[in-house]
């Protein structure tokens, strides 16, 4: 990817990035903040590459072939630095006196500006965040620094109130849908599973679209929906270990179950197949839908949201999905 004009989606963050480029109004912080897969990493790159470029386009996108973006584009460029941290679930302050701190006081090597990346940036310590603060209030001219957050609120608001907040939303499900089947030659039903499963999330919807593994939990969970009528207790438990296999999935495989249960809603209440997800399962949506009452159905659906709940707080993984099943094979 060379340009802003290869990006899906994000137009009204696209635009003012162009916008402050041209103007030479450019901050001197940004927080970058949206789920994981949404694009921050993406956008800080192309935003870095931008402002290096030695041949900016009018519109101020980079030209993707001078030697400050062919540095850029190969992750070599000397004035554009993406801080790390040895500890998997913390940025520590020596993270940031030693990257940012104590480096940033260095003029740039090539370039107009000197521009620090920092990924994950609501894992930094409250000790890491007052080591940056100082240096947000007072950077060099030169200096521009990029927090990515999925979760800015987890900042301290001294450094909040010090950035440009980007928030990055959803991309509509017909871009998403596009890209997949035009770029990626992603047939139309799994490409409609992986948008619907992304819920707006280009990188998750990519992610699953090139995942064996996403279709091997896709296919775990289909089963077993088809079948669950005539399972018993013990094939119930057995479909239970078999979940505890996806444990770091779960939720992905809980995800599948609550779009199959909205496919079955949406066609019982509309006999409209063209909104069904699991269009090559069709017909044993059809037969759940007539089998089920709307009670049944939102039962299941709040069985599932109860489910992920009890799991994020770290409840039994096997008794939740016990109970799970038997409400699904209840209703």
């Amino acid at each position: 990817m060379s340009g802003f004009k290869d990006v899906v989606g994000h137009k009204n963050i696209i635009r003012y990035i162009q916008s402050a480029v041209q103007a030479d109004a450019v901050s001197h912080a940004y927080i970058l903040n949206g789920e994981r897969g949404s694009g921050k990493k993406l956008l800080a790159n192309l935003f870095a590459m931008s402002l290096q470029c030695e041949d900016r386009d009018d519109d101020g996108d980079a030209c993707g072939k001078c030697r400050s973006c062919k540095q850029a584009l190969s992750g070599n460029h000397p004035d554009i630095i993406r801080v790390t941290h040895e500890k998997p679930n913390s940025i520590s302050v020596d993270d940031v006196r030693e990257q940012v701190n104590n480096d940033i006081v260095i003029k740039p090597y090539s370039s107009r500006y000197k521009i620090y990346i920092i990924p994950d940036a609501d894992l930094m310590t409250v000790q890491a965040q007052n080591a940056l603060l100082k240096t947000i209030e007072e950077p060099p001219e030169y200096a521009v620094i990029m927090l990515l957050t999925e979760n800015a609120e987890t900042l301290l608001p001294t450094i909040r109130s010090r950035c440009v907040m980007m928030k990055l939303r959803n991309i509509k499900d017909q871009l998403i849908r596009k890209y997949l089947m035009e770029q990626m030659q992603i047939p139309d039903y799994k490409a409609d599973v992986c948008v619907a499963f992304a819920q707006g999330n280009m990188g998750k919807a990519i992610m699953l679209a090139n995942s064996e593994y996403f279709n091997e939990i896709k296919e775990e969970a289909v089963h077993l929906l088809r079948n669950i009528d005539e399972m018993n207790v013990p094939d119930l438990m057995e479909a239970v270990k078999r979940c505890m296999s996806y444990k770091l999935e779960i939720n992905d495989y809980l995800d599948i179950i609550a779009i199959w249960y909205r496919d079955v809603l949406i066609y019982k209440a509309t006999k409209n197949v063209d909104r069904v997800v699991f269009s090559d399962q069709l017909r044993y949506i059809k037969a759940r839908a007539s089998k089920s009452s709307y009670e049944g159905i939102e039962n299941i659906l709040d069985a599932l949201e109860k489910a992920k709940a009890r799991i994020k707080a770290n409840v039994n993984l096997e008794l939740t999905m016990e109970l799970l099943l038997l409400t699904i094979k209840e209703n």
